[in-house]
């Protein structure tokens, strides 16, 4: 019987599963500047919109300038602007569907594991038609601390019954990268918002794909070692 390296995998979502990070960068730019009166660039959001919505906008205006009512009414409002925008381009990334497939045959364990809310989940699984091979989904609204903190991935091996080091993680942020390893997982990059050379410090990563039809993630079905 073959032995394949990990029990289970654990997805982050937004750049990993859909190519959608760009659509993200525009609302939370449209909410920052024309709703809040910032002055911010692209670059200065994608660079800082990692974490929870209340953390980005922590991060922008200041920890005490929000109720944590309004925040919460801000995140929405930024969601749906990103959902009315990005549902026409909705897709997986190339060869996930495949992939998704072909693990849940193996019994691979799959999990989202995401800093998105539930709302944003929701419109990605089911607008995809994709729920059926998760055994878990774990949000921002699960977990107390965001990545790079490893609270998401070990909560989600957790509702797995794997353990963390039979995990591996999908992701394309060097902060869920950090979360990943300071979870004790393996990661594999997807490089869909960042190149290789931004992970370097890190040492938990196997390799990295632009894709999901590259051949490493074929040999993380067919056994061929850890």
């Amino acid at each position: 019987m073959t032995t394949l390296p990990y029990q289970a995998f654990l997805f982050d979502m937004n750049g990993t599963m859909i190519d959608d990070m760009d659509y993200h960068t525009k609302a939370w730019h449209q909410i920052l500047n024309n709703d809040l009166q910032g002055s911010f660039s692209l670059e200065e959001v994608k660079a800082q919109m990692y974490g929870k919505n209340s953390e980005v906008l922590a991060r922008f205006f200041g920890e005490d300038r929000f109720t944590q009512e309004e925040a919460d009414q801000l995140s929405i409002q930024k969601e749906k602007i990103y959902q009315k925008e990005y549902l026409s381009h909705l897709k997986l990334i190339n060869g996930l569907d495949a992939f998704l497939a072909k693990a849940k045959e193996q019994n691979i364990q799959m999990a989202i594991a995401t800093a998105a809310i539930t709302f944003n989940i929701d419109f990605v699984v089911d607008n995809l038609n994709i729920r059926h091979y998760f055994n878990a989904l774990v949000s921002a609204d699960d977990v107390d601390k965001s990545k790079p903190h490893p609270e998401t991935f070990l909560k989600s091996a957790e509702a797995l019954a794997v353990a963390p080091k039979k995990c591996l993680v999908l992701e394309d942020a060097p902060k869920g990268v950090e979360a990943a390893q300071n979870a004790g997982m393996d990661c594999l990059v997807i490089t869909t918002m960042h190149g290789k050379e931004e992970f370097s410090q890190y040492t938990n990563i196997i390799g990295f794909v632009a894709d999901y039809t590259d051949p490493q993630l074929e040999r993380l079905l067919t056994g061929e070692g850890k």
